[in-house]
Parts: C-alpha cells; structure tokens; sequence
C-alpha cells in the first residue's frame, strides 16, 4: 500500500515536468541563433536572442542584460528572473510574452486589478539606464525563459562589441 502511494506521489509530481520538456525544447528551437550581426544575435524572426558556447561562455549582451537586470529589475521581480512575492517572475513571463510585448510593457509600465487587489509596474521609457539596455534585458531573461542559462552571474561573456560601446554612449548621452 505504501509503495503504490510513493509511486503515485512520484508520477503526480514528474508527470508535469514531463509535459513541459516539449514546450521547452519549442522555445529553444524558436530562441535559437540563425544570425549574428557584430557579437548580437538574432532568431528566425529577427528578435534578439542570446549565444551560449558549449564551454558556457555567454555573448556580451546575455552578460550585460543580467548585469542590468541585477541593477534594476531584481529588486521586484527577484534574482534570475524567478519573482517575488512583489511582482511575477519574468523568466516565466518571457515564455509567452513577445519581444514587442515586452519593450511596450517596460516602457509604458502596466496596471493590473485582479481579485481586489492593483499590482503596477511603474513605466522605465525614461529610464537611461534601463531602456539604453532594453534589448540586453530581453536577451538575458530569454535565456533564463527557455532554461538554457542557469542561475547566478554567467561566469564567461565574449568580449564587449565596439557596436555595443557606441550605442551606448549615443543613448546614455556620452
């Protein structure tokens, strides 16, 4: 009786992880680097996406989105994008939001009443130093969605893109 209730418990509890691994390897497959134009990558689509090397060193804007990201969005949504109990996690977030969706939702901010209660993410369009690295953001926390950067600070990143210096200081006002 006990071992049939042990065997029940452990097939309620893998039962739904395995039913996520297909979606998981769709969002890979979706996420996956088909173009890189001086050190930033893009998907089939044309968004942003991350480089990972098979030695676990990140491209510069996986690396610097999770800088950003530790500078200013962890302070609600928690660290590596897993939520909190202030605001949601937005690795699970990125699993169904587009790239679109998200520059909007960062820019202007949003408002939700549900059940009584008002959560609001205030608007960052003003925010140099959130919306001049909006794309390093969405890279990271991509890779963070599709599961294929594990928690914590990345420990190699390919060298930062001369590209990547000039943007910034053209947003940034340098």
């Amino acid at each position: 009786m006990f071992a049939r209730i042990a065997l029940s418990i452990l097939t309620l509890s893998v039962l739904p992880l395995a039913c996520l691994r297909p979606a998981l390897a769709d969002d890979a497959k979706k996420a996956a680097a088909v173009s890189e134009e001086d050190g930033k990558y893009f998907d089939a689509d044309g968004n942003p996406t991350f480089k990972i090397q098979p030695d676990g060193t990140v491209d510069w804007y996986t690396f610097s989105g999770y800088r950003r990201y530790h500078s200013d969005c962890h302070v609600c949504h928690g660290p590596d994008g897993v939520g909190s109990s202030y605001a949601p996690a937005l690795a699970d977030s990125l699993k169904t939001m587009d790239y679109g969706t998200f520059i909007a939702t960062v820019a202007e901010g949003r408002r939700n009443v549900s059940g009584g209660q008002e959560s609001v993410m205030p608007a960052f369009g003003d925010n140099k130093n959130v919306y001049c690295y909006i794309d390093d953001l969405y890279i990271y926390l991509r890779a963070r969605a599709v599961g294929d950067l594990p928690r914590g600070r990345p420990e190699k990143k390919a060298p930062k893109p001369k590209s990547a210096t000039e943007h910034e200081d053209s947003c940034m006002g340098g």
